[in-house]
């Protein structure tokens, strides 16, 4: 452990329950790295993985954004190619890109896809799935209308999927105020309850931990949210 981080963990008890806004203050002023650090926020569910009917996925733009800017990668052909690039598509192509991407190339943080491109497109999987890159039709981002898909995943919105039990985001900025953090939190919070599947016993939400990129998990208290 690094001596930045064994002051933090000696000036703060990381074993007890925060709430919210105590969470939040916390996570920011334990990002002490010289670099604007990312907030995530990691739930632990009360699912069952191997149930397909209980995996817990989707999409959400949250209120505040994510602070960064979002590199969005287009699979289309050429008559569809002006039309991402019009959108703000930073990467677009056809056969050639799918060829580069095949070869290693990940340098984007959303992909997406036209329909007639995915024949192709689905053997990327490899490459493209472990990253949570892979376009699905579900989340929209397999899609004839480029120009809001783009422009969507442009305005900071993003895709979740459990990880066995966990769901896992990054949720904003250390360099956002303290209301901007707490609100996108809060909105992803209420996203996820309402994916609660049917047939789910007990609470839904087990445990919520938020952390800056190069900083500790803290735990919050759920009876701080209400949920």
């Amino acid at each position: 452990m690094n001596k930045r981080l064994k002051r933090i963990f000696e000036e703060n008890d990381f074993e007890k329950k925060f709430n919210i806004d105590e969470a939040v203050e916390l996570a920011i002023n334990t990002s002490t790295t010289k670099f604007d650090e990312t907030i995530d926020i990691c739930m632990n569910l009360n699912i069952d993985p191997k149930n397909g009917e209980q995996n817990v996925r989707g999409t959400i733009k949250l209120p505040k954004g994510l602070g960064k800017k979002v590199i969005v990668c287009v699979f289309a052909k050429d008559d569809k190619q002006q039309e991402a690039k019009d959108a703000g598509a930073d990467i677009v192509g056809g056969d050639e890109l799918i060829e580069k991407v095949e070869g290693g190339f990940t340098d984007f943080d959303r992909c997406i896809s036209t329909p007639d491109m995915m024949s192709k497109v689905g053997k990327l999987g490899k490459v493209l799935g472990p990253r949570s890159l892979m376009p699905n039709p579900k989340l929209g981002s397999v899609t004839s209308d480029l120009k809001k898909a783009v422009e969507d995943a442009k305005a900071g919105e993003i895709e979740y999927k459990n990880s066995d039990t966990l769901v896992q985001a990054g949720i904003g900025k250390s360099s956002f105020d303290k209301e901007e953090i707490k609100k996108n939190i809060m909105f992803f919070i209420d996203k996820i309850s309402k994916d609660r599947p049917s047939g789910i016993k007990g609470d839904f939400i087990k445990r919520i931990f938020i952390s800056p990129t190069m900083g500790p998990g803290i735990n919050i208290d759920l009876g701080s949210i209400g949920n």
